[in-house]
């Protein structure tokens, strides 16, 4: 996954439930006419700016995982891992999840191109 056109952050987070929303959402309003698509734009610049901040300062929870790696990939700064028999425990190990297959996608805090 590539950085957006926004020096700072990656789009990463467009693809979940959120920012699928409001790209539906924008997408609807430009349709209608009643935005125009620079400005959509825009909204999505700073989705991406506001989420990956809030997340980074915010969110103090910690989980760790076990299972076995299927496949892994290092592609324009990006590492994906495909994980597969996945089990994940909260922090105390209270709480247990499991998967099937999991998809990581990790990117650098700092684009290559910010060196």
């Amino acid at each position: 996954m590539a950085a957006n056109g926004n020096a700072n952050y990656y789009d990463l987070y467009r693809h979940g439930s959120l920012g699928s929303t409001l790209t539906d959402a924008l997408d609807d309003l430009i349709g209608a006419e009643r935005m125009d698509p620079q400005l959509a734009m825009k909204v999505l610049m700073q989705f991406d700016r506001v989420i990956t901040e809030a997340l980074s300062e915010k969110v103090k929870a910690r989980l760790t995982f076990k299972g076995s790696l299927d496949t892994y990939r290092f592609c324009d700064e990006v590492w994906t891992f495909l994980i597969k028999n996945v089990t994940f425990k909260m922090d105390g190990g209270q709480s247990v999840v499991t998967a099937d297959k999991v998809k990581i996608v990790s990117c650098s805090a700092k684009r290559s191109d910010e060196k």
